[in-house]
Protein backbone atom coordinates (compact mmCIF):
# COMPACT_ATOMS: atom_id res chain seq x y z
CA UNK A 1 0.00 0.00 0.00
CA UNK A 2 1.70 3.52 -0.88
CA UNK A 3 2.57 6.00 1.60
CA UNK A 4 3.55 9.97 1.62
CA UNK A 5 3.57 12.90 3.28
CA UNK A 6 1.49 15.64 1.96
CA UNK A 7 2.85 18.75 2.88
CA UNK A 8 1.92 22.67 2.03
CA UNK A 9 2.19 25.99 2.61
CA UNK A 10 5.35 26.34 4.30
CA UNK A 11 6.62 29.50 3.89
CA UNK A 12 10.48 29.14 4.05
CA UNK A 13 11.59 32.79 4.42
CA UNK A 14 8.55 34.24 6.61
CA UNK A 15 9.49 37.61 7.64
CA UNK A 16 6.43 39.02 8.93
CA UNK A 17 8.15 39.78 12.54
CA UNK A 18 11.57 40.92 10.88
CA UNK A 19 13.07 38.22 13.41
CA UNK A 20 15.33 36.08 12.37
CA UNK A 21 14.83 33.56 15.10
CA UNK A 22 11.41 33.42 13.89
CA UNK A 23 12.38 32.94 10.45
CA UNK A 24 14.57 29.98 11.53
CA UNK A 25 11.05 28.38 12.89
CA UNK A 26 9.55 27.96 9.64
CA UNK A 27 12.62 26.07 8.59
CA UNK A 28 13.05 23.74 11.85
CA UNK A 29 9.27 22.51 11.41
CA UNK A 30 9.93 21.37 7.93
CA UNK A 31 12.83 20.28 8.93
CA UNK A 32 11.50 17.93 11.96
CA UNK A 33 7.82 17.32 9.83
CA UNK A 34 10.44 15.79 7.06
CA UNK A 35 12.43 13.50 9.91
CA UNK A 36 9.64 11.97 11.75
CA UNK A 37 6.71 12.10 8.85
CA UNK A 38 8.97 10.88 5.95
CA UNK A 39 11.88 9.72 6.67
CA UNK A 40 11.33 7.82 9.72
CA UNK A 41 7.92 6.39 8.24
CA UNK A 42 9.59 5.30 5.20
CA UNK A 43 6.70 6.63 3.21
CA UNK A 44 7.55 6.32 -0.97
CA UNK A 45 6.84 9.86 -1.78
CA UNK A 46 6.45 13.13 -0.32
CA UNK A 47 4.18 16.03 -1.87
CA UNK A 48 4.50 20.01 -1.32
CA UNK A 49 1.09 21.47 -2.28
CA UNK A 50 2.14 25.02 -3.22
CA UNK A 51 3.95 27.81 -1.25
CA UNK A 52 7.03 26.59 -0.11
CA UNK A 53 8.46 29.91 0.00
CA UNK A 54 7.32 33.05 1.01
CA UNK A 55 8.44 35.15 -1.74
CA UNK A 56 9.80 34.87 -4.98
CA UNK A 57 13.01 36.63 -4.52
CA UNK A 58 15.24 34.61 -1.76
CA UNK A 59 18.16 35.30 0.05
CA UNK A 60 20.55 32.71 -0.45
CA UNK A 61 20.14 30.93 3.43
CA UNK A 62 16.64 30.25 2.57
CA UNK A 63 17.24 28.86 -0.78
CA UNK A 64 20.03 26.87 1.49
CA UNK A 65 17.24 25.50 3.67
CA UNK A 66 15.81 24.37 0.76
CA UNK A 67 18.31 22.41 -0.65
CA UNK A 68 19.14 20.94 2.88
CA UNK A 69 15.79 19.13 3.01
CA UNK A 70 15.58 18.25 -0.16
CA UNK A 71 18.91 16.70 0.43
CA UNK A 72 17.92 14.22 3.28
CA UNK A 73 14.95 13.38 1.73
CA UNK A 74 17.29 12.09 -1.57
CA UNK A 75 19.91 10.72 0.83
CA UNK A 76 16.44 8.58 2.22
CA UNK A 77 15.54 7.69 -1.36
CA UNK A 78 11.94 9.32 -1.08
CA UNK A 79 10.89 11.44 -4.31
CA UNK A 80 9.30 15.09 -3.73
CA UNK A 81 6.76 15.97 -6.43
CA UNK A 82 5.57 19.98 -5.79
CA UNK A 83 3.87 22.53 -7.72
CA UNK A 84 4.10 26.78 -7.39
CA UNK A 85 1.56 28.32 -4.86
CA UNK A 86 0.60 32.61 -5.18
CA UNK A 87 3.69 33.09 -2.82
CA UNK A 88 6.33 31.46 -4.90
CA UNK A 89 5.00 31.10 -9.05
CA UNK A 90 6.93 32.12 -11.17
CA UNK A 91 6.46 36.39 -12.01
CA UNK A 92 4.09 37.53 -14.84
CA UNK A 93 6.71 37.02 -18.26
CA UNK A 94 9.20 35.09 -16.38
CA UNK A 95 10.41 31.59 -17.66
CA UNK A 96 11.57 30.19 -14.40
CA UNK A 97 11.43 30.48 -10.71
CA UNK A 98 13.28 29.03 -7.71
CA UNK A 99 11.36 25.85 -7.71
CA UNK A 100 12.64 25.57 -10.91
CA UNK A 101 16.33 26.08 -10.42
CA UNK A 102 15.29 23.28 -7.64
CA UNK A 103 14.05 21.00 -9.96
CA UNK A 104 16.85 21.54 -12.44
CA UNK A 105 19.58 20.77 -9.69
CA UNK A 106 18.29 19.34 -6.61
CA UNK A 107 16.02 16.77 -7.71
CA UNK A 108 12.41 18.53 -6.89
CA UNK A 109 10.08 16.96 -9.12
CA UNK A 110 8.23 20.08 -10.48
CA UNK A 111 4.76 19.51 -11.89
CA UNK A 112 3.67 21.89 -14.54
CA UNK A 113 1.05 21.32 -16.93
CA UNK A 114 1.57 22.86 -20.32
CA UNK A 115 -1.55 26.19 -21.27
CA UNK A 116 -1.31 26.40 -25.08
CA UNK A 117 -2.68 29.36 -26.27
CA UNK A 118 -6.07 28.16 -27.48
CA UNK A 119 -6.53 27.74 -23.40
CA UNK A 120 -6.38 24.01 -23.68
CA UNK A 121 -4.08 21.67 -20.73
CA UNK A 122 -1.66 19.61 -22.14
CA UNK A 123 0.16 16.88 -19.43
CA UNK A 124 2.92 15.87 -20.55
CA UNK A 125 4.75 12.71 -18.84
CA UNK A 126 7.51 13.73 -16.68
CA UNK A 127 10.74 13.46 -18.62
CA UNK A 128 13.64 12.75 -15.77
CA UNK A 129 15.96 14.40 -18.33
CA UNK A 130 14.70 17.54 -19.34
CA UNK A 131 13.03 17.97 -15.89
CA UNK A 132 9.82 18.91 -16.98
CA UNK A 133 5.94 17.34 -16.91
CA UNK A 134 2.78 17.93 -15.75
CA UNK A 135 2.54 14.11 -14.22
CA UNK A 136 4.19 11.55 -13.25
CA UNK A 137 3.36 7.71 -12.31
CA UNK A 138 5.49 6.42 -9.44
CA UNK A 139 6.54 2.78 -9.02
CA UNK A 140 4.55 2.28 -6.28
CA UNK A 141 1.22 2.30 -8.26
CA UNK A 142 0.60 5.99 -7.91
CA UNK A 143 0.01 8.63 -10.26
CA UNK A 144 0.43 12.41 -9.43
CA UNK A 145 -0.68 15.07 -11.39
CA UNK A 146 0.27 18.59 -11.16
CA UNK A 147 -1.60 22.19 -11.53
CA UNK A 148 0.02 26.12 -11.73
CA UNK A 149 -1.55 28.86 -9.63
CA UNK A 150 -5.29 29.80 -11.19
CA UNK A 151 -6.10 32.47 -8.62
CA UNK A 152 -9.45 33.77 -9.80
CA UNK A 153 -9.69 31.78 -12.71
CA UNK A 154 -9.15 28.41 -10.96
CA UNK A 155 -13.28 27.57 -11.20
CA UNK A 156 -13.15 27.67 -14.76
CA UNK A 157 -10.25 26.10 -15.32
CA UNK A 158 -10.91 23.23 -13.63
CA UNK A 159 -13.38 21.46 -16.40
CA UNK A 160 -10.09 21.59 -18.77
CA UNK A 161 -7.99 19.97 -16.36
CA UNK A 162 -10.51 17.64 -15.88
CA UNK A 163 -10.70 16.81 -19.78
CA UNK A 164 -6.98 16.93 -20.20
CA UNK A 165 -6.96 14.43 -17.35
CA UNK A 166 -9.16 11.67 -19.24
CA UNK A 167 -7.00 11.79 -22.37
CA UNK A 168 -4.06 10.28 -20.74
CA UNK A 169 -2.79 6.55 -20.76
CA UNK A 170 -4.74 4.09 -18.03
CA UNK A 171 -3.35 5.26 -14.63
CA UNK A 172 -2.04 3.36 -11.76
CA UNK A 173 -4.59 2.03 -8.70
CA UNK A 174 -4.36 5.28 -7.42
CA UNK A 175 -3.98 9.40 -8.35
CA UNK A 176 -3.25 12.20 -6.73
CA UNK A 177 -3.31 15.85 -7.71
CA UNK A 178 -1.55 18.76 -6.13
CA UNK A 179 -3.78 21.55 -6.32
CA UNK A 180 -3.41 25.39 -4.70
CA UNK A 181 -7.13 26.97 -3.78
CA UNK A 182 -9.06 27.54 -0.99
CA UNK A 183 -12.52 25.63 -0.50
CA UNK A 184 -15.69 27.86 0.31
CA UNK A 185 -16.40 27.70 4.21
CA UNK A 186 -13.43 26.50 6.04
CA UNK A 187 -12.91 29.88 7.27
CA UNK A 188 -14.66 33.58 7.66
CA UNK A 189 -13.78 36.44 5.66
CA UNK A 190 -12.43 34.36 2.61
CA UNK A 191 -13.01 35.83 -0.86
CA UNK A 192 -13.05 33.93 -4.00
CA UNK A 193 -13.15 30.46 -2.92
CA UNK A 194 -13.69 27.15 -5.17
CA UNK A 195 -17.09 25.81 -4.06
CA UNK A 196 -17.27 21.77 -3.60
CA UNK A 197 -19.37 21.74 -6.76
CA UNK A 198 -16.78 23.46 -8.79
CA UNK A 199 -14.20 20.55 -7.98
CA UNK A 200 -15.84 17.65 -9.15
CA UNK A 201 -15.02 17.18 -12.66
CA UNK A 202 -11.71 16.03 -10.74
CA UNK A 203 -13.24 13.11 -8.99
CA UNK A 204 -15.37 12.11 -12.27
CA UNK A 205 -11.82 12.47 -14.25
CA UNK A 206 -9.97 9.80 -11.36
CA UNK A 207 -8.77 11.53 -8.84
CA UNK A 208 -8.83 10.11 -5.89
CA UNK A 209 -7.07 12.14 -3.16
CA UNK A 210 -6.97 15.96 -4.20
CA UNK A 211 -4.00 17.62 -2.16
CA UNK A 212 -4.36 21.11 -1.76
CA UNK A 213 -2.74 23.93 -0.16
CA UNK A 214 -3.25 27.64 0.50
CA UNK A 215 -5.32 27.55 3.41
CA UNK A 216 -3.47 27.77 6.69
CA UNK A 217 -6.20 25.47 8.56
CA UNK A 218 -6.79 21.89 8.24
CA UNK A 219 -9.45 20.04 6.41
CA UNK A 220 -10.82 17.73 4.35
CA UNK A 221 -14.10 16.54 2.67
CA UNK A 222 -15.90 13.46 1.25
CA UNK A 223 -12.57 11.28 2.17
CA UNK A 224 -11.02 12.63 -0.89
CA UNK A 225 -10.16 16.46 -0.82
CA UNK A 226 -7.03 17.15 1.89
CA UNK A 227 -5.70 20.34 3.20
CA UNK A 228 -3.23 19.99 6.00
CA UNK A 229 -2.79 23.51 6.94
CA UNK A 230 0.39 25.57 7.06
CA UNK A 231 3.50 23.86 9.41
CA UNK A 232 4.00 27.26 11.23
CA UNK A 233 1.56 29.94 12.26
CA UNK A 234 2.04 32.30 10.23
CA UNK A 235 -0.22 34.94 12.57
CA UNK A 236 -1.60 35.75 15.89
CA UNK A 237 -5.12 34.67 14.23
CA UNK A 238 -3.94 31.24 12.73
CA UNK A 239 -2.46 30.29 15.88
CA UNK A 240 -6.10 29.30 16.52
CA UNK A 241 -5.91 27.10 13.54
CA UNK A 242 -5.41 23.01 13.79
CA UNK A 243 -2.94 22.33 11.33
CA UNK A 244 -0.21 20.27 10.55
CA UNK A 245 0.87 17.16 7.83
CA UNK A 246 -1.07 14.66 6.56
CA UNK A 247 0.54 11.00 6.54
CA UNK A 248 -1.43 9.34 4.11
CA UNK A 249 -1.91 5.40 3.37
CA UNK A 250 -3.93 4.74 -0.01
CA UNK A 251 -5.73 1.22 0.78
CA UNK A 252 -8.05 -0.63 -1.54
CA UNK A 253 -10.86 0.23 0.74
CA UNK A 254 -10.27 3.85 1.11
CA UNK A 255 -8.37 6.45 2.13
CA UNK A 256 -6.13 6.63 5.61
CA UNK A 257 -5.16 10.02 6.10
CA UNK A 258 -3.55 10.99 10.01
CA UNK A 259 -3.31 14.85 10.36
CA UNK A 260 0.69 14.65 12.63
CA UNK A 261 1.33 17.59 14.78
CA UNK A 262 4.05 16.86 16.90
CA UNK A 263 6.92 18.36 15.40
CA UNK A 264 8.55 21.15 16.15
CA UNK A 265 5.99 24.59 16.10
CA UNK A 266 6.96 27.63 18.46
CA UNK A 267 4.27 28.05 20.96
CA UNK A 268 1.58 30.74 20.49
CA UNK A 269 -0.72 32.14 23.80
CA UNK A 270 -3.12 34.70 23.33
CA UNK A 271 -4.71 36.77 26.22
CA UNK A 272 -7.06 39.79 26.91
CA UNK A 273 -7.78 42.32 29.19
CA UNK A 274 -11.32 44.08 29.61
CA UNK A 275 -11.17 48.12 31.07
CA UNK A 276 -14.05 49.01 31.73
CA UNK A 277 -13.62 52.34 32.34
CA UNK A 278 -13.22 52.87 36.09
CA UNK A 279 -9.52 52.16 36.03
CA UNK A 280 -6.69 54.76 35.91
CA UNK A 281 -3.59 54.66 33.74
CA UNK A 282 -1.87 53.38 36.44
CA UNK A 283 -4.36 50.22 37.42
CA UNK A 284 -4.64 49.77 33.83
CA UNK A 285 -0.76 48.54 33.39
CA UNK A 286 -0.76 46.51 36.96
CA UNK A 287 -3.34 44.80 35.30
CA UNK A 288 -1.62 43.68 32.29
CA UNK A 289 1.67 42.79 34.36
CA UNK A 290 -1.07 40.57 36.56
CA UNK A 291 -2.50 38.96 33.80
CA UNK A 292 0.96 37.96 32.45
CA UNK A 293 1.96 36.68 36.31
CA UNK A 294 -1.37 34.65 35.83
CA UNK A 295 -0.85 32.82 32.69
CA UNK A 296 2.40 32.07 33.76
CA UNK A 297 1.24 30.92 37.66
CA UNK A 298 -0.97 28.46 35.70
CA UNK A 299 1.03 26.96 33.20
CA UNK A 300 -0.34 28.47 30.82
CA UNK A 301 3.15 30.47 29.75
CA UNK A 302 6.56 28.84 29.98
CA UNK A 303 9.22 31.43 29.78
CA UNK A 304 11.56 29.35 29.13
CA UNK A 305 9.84 27.91 25.72
CA UNK A 306 10.17 31.72 24.52
CA UNK A 307 6.37 31.90 23.11
CA UNK A 308 4.83 34.15 20.79
CA UNK A 309 2.24 36.40 22.79
CA UNK A 310 -0.49 38.17 22.35
CA UNK A 311 -2.12 40.31 25.15
CA UNK A 312 -5.08 42.66 23.72
CA UNK A 313 -6.27 45.08 25.98
CA UNK A 314 -9.67 46.36 24.84
CA UNK A 315 -13.07 47.99 26.03
CA UNK A 316 -12.82 51.56 27.59
CA UNK A 317 -10.75 53.55 29.43
CA UNK A 318 -11.26 56.55 31.59
CA UNK A 319 -7.77 58.63 30.49
CA UNK A 320 -6.74 59.95 27.32
CA UNK A 321 -5.80 56.39 25.34
CA UNK A 322 -2.64 57.86 24.32
CA UNK A 323 -1.56 58.80 27.55
CA UNK A 324 -0.54 54.89 27.65
CA UNK A 325 3.33 53.95 26.72
CA UNK A 326 2.65 50.91 25.21
CA UNK A 327 5.90 50.59 23.80
CA UNK A 328 7.51 50.55 27.43
CA UNK A 329 4.81 48.36 28.70
CA UNK A 330 5.49 46.07 25.91
CA UNK A 331 8.91 46.11 26.45
CA UNK A 332 8.20 45.57 30.51
CA UNK A 333 5.83 42.72 29.65
CA UNK A 334 8.26 40.79 26.72
CA UNK A 335 10.84 40.55 29.69
CA UNK A 336 8.32 39.10 32.28
CA UNK A 337 6.83 36.65 29.85
CA UNK A 338 10.06 35.13 28.01
CA UNK A 339 8.77 36.21 25.12
CA UNK A 340 10.54 35.77 21.41
CA UNK A 341 7.78 38.72 20.21
CA UNK A 342 5.34 40.16 22.00
CA UNK A 343 2.07 41.43 20.51
CA UNK A 344 0.87 43.63 22.62
CA UNK A 345 -2.86 45.03 20.75
CA UNK A 346 -4.18 48.17 22.56
CA UNK A 347 -7.63 48.75 21.22
CA UNK A 348 -9.77 50.97 23.28
CA UNK A 349 -11.76 53.85 23.49
CA UNK A 350 -12.17 56.93 25.50
CA UNK A 351 -15.14 56.96 27.50
CA UNK A 352 -17.52 59.62 26.52
CA UNK A 353 -20.04 62.11 28.01
CA UNK A 354 -22.60 64.05 26.55
CA UNK A 355 -24.45 65.86 28.81
CA UNK A 356 -28.20 66.98 27.82
CA UNK A 357 -28.85 70.24 26.32
CA UNK A 358 -32.29 72.18 25.25
CA UNK A 359 -32.09 74.46 22.61
CA UNK A 360 -32.59 77.49 24.55
CA UNK A 361 -28.69 77.25 26.53
CA UNK A 362 -26.66 80.31 26.76
CA UNK A 363 -22.70 79.78 25.27
CA UNK A 364 -21.96 80.20 29.14
CA UNK A 365 -23.85 77.13 29.38
CA UNK A 366 -22.96 74.84 26.47
CA UNK A 367 -19.11 76.10 27.56
CA UNK A 368 -19.55 74.88 31.06
CA UNK A 369 -21.22 71.40 29.77
CA UNK A 370 -18.05 70.89 27.48
CA UNK A 371 -15.57 71.32 29.69
CA UNK A 372 -17.87 68.84 32.16
CA UNK A 373 -17.92 66.14 29.92
CA UNK A 374 -14.47 66.22 28.87
CA UNK A 375 -13.31 66.29 32.71
CA UNK A 376 -15.88 63.53 33.67
CA UNK A 377 -14.29 61.53 30.43
CA UNK A 378 -11.02 61.26 32.85
CA UNK A 379 -10.73 58.68 35.18
CA UNK A 380 -8.15 61.51 37.69
CA UNK A 381 -10.49 64.73 37.19
CA UNK A 382 -13.97 62.71 37.41
CA UNK A 383 -14.79 64.05 40.71
CA UNK A 384 -13.90 67.38 40.46
CA UNK A 385 -15.37 67.70 37.40
CA UNK A 386 -17.73 70.75 38.15
CA UNK A 387 -14.93 72.99 39.79
CA UNK A 388 -12.67 72.19 37.35
CA UNK A 389 -14.88 72.97 34.49
CA UNK A 390 -16.08 76.57 36.14
CA UNK A 391 -11.78 77.10 36.69
CA UNK A 392 -11.27 76.59 32.88
CA UNK A 393 -14.17 79.15 32.09
CA UNK A 394 -12.72 81.56 34.37
CA UNK A 395 -9.32 81.11 32.79
CA UNK A 396 -10.34 81.48 29.67
CA UNK A 397 -11.93 84.95 30.79
CA UNK A 398 -8.60 85.75 32.01
CA UNK A 399 -6.83 85.13 29.15
CA UNK A 400 -9.58 87.46 27.00
CA UNK A 401 -8.95 89.80 29.61
CA UNK A 402 -5.65 90.58 28.62
CA UNK A 403 -3.43 89.32 32.21
CA UNK A 404 -0.15 88.10 32.00
CA UNK A 405 1.37 84.41 31.81
CA UNK A 406 2.04 84.88 35.14
CA UNK A 407 -1.09 86.23 36.54
CA UNK A 408 -2.38 82.71 34.14
CA UNK A 409 0.26 80.20 35.91
CA UNK A 410 -1.08 81.40 39.32
CA UNK A 411 -4.37 80.75 38.59
CA UNK A 412 -4.09 77.38 37.17
CA UNK A 413 -1.45 76.93 40.61
CA UNK A 414 -4.54 77.85 42.44
CA UNK A 415 -7.09 75.96 40.81
CA UNK A 416 -4.89 72.57 41.78
CA UNK A 417 -4.45 73.66 45.13
CA UNK A 418 -3.79 70.39 46.82
CA UNK A 419 -5.83 72.33 49.90
CA UNK A 420 -8.77 73.01 48.47
CA UNK A 421 -10.64 69.76 48.87
CA UNK A 422 -13.05 71.21 45.80
CA UNK A 423 -10.20 71.38 43.29
CA UNK A 424 -7.64 69.25 44.31
CA UNK A 425 -6.27 67.16 41.21
CA UNK A 426 -3.22 66.10 39.77
CA UNK A 427 -0.82 68.96 38.05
Amino acid sequence: MPRFLHLADIHLGYDRYDNKTRSQDFFRALEDAICKYAISEQVDFVVIAGDLFEHRTLQPNILNQAKLCLNLLQEAGIPVIAIEGNHDNRPYGSKTSWLRYLAEWYGLILLEPEVLPTGEVVYAAWDWEAKQGGYIDLECGVRILGSLWYGAAAPKVISTLAAAIQTLPPAPPHTVMLFHHGLEGQIARYQGALRYSDLLPLQQAGVNYLALGHIHKHFSVEGWIFNPGSLEANSVEESQFERGVYLVTLQPAGIQAELKRDYYQRPWLRLKLTARGQESLEEIETAAIATVQKAIQSGQLKPQEAPMVELRIEGKVGFDRLELDTRQLQLQLQQLSGALIFLLKYEVDSVEYNSPLSEEASRFQVEREVFTDLLTAHNSYRQKAPALAQGLIDLKDLHLDGRSETDLYQFVEGLFDPNDPKTDGPH
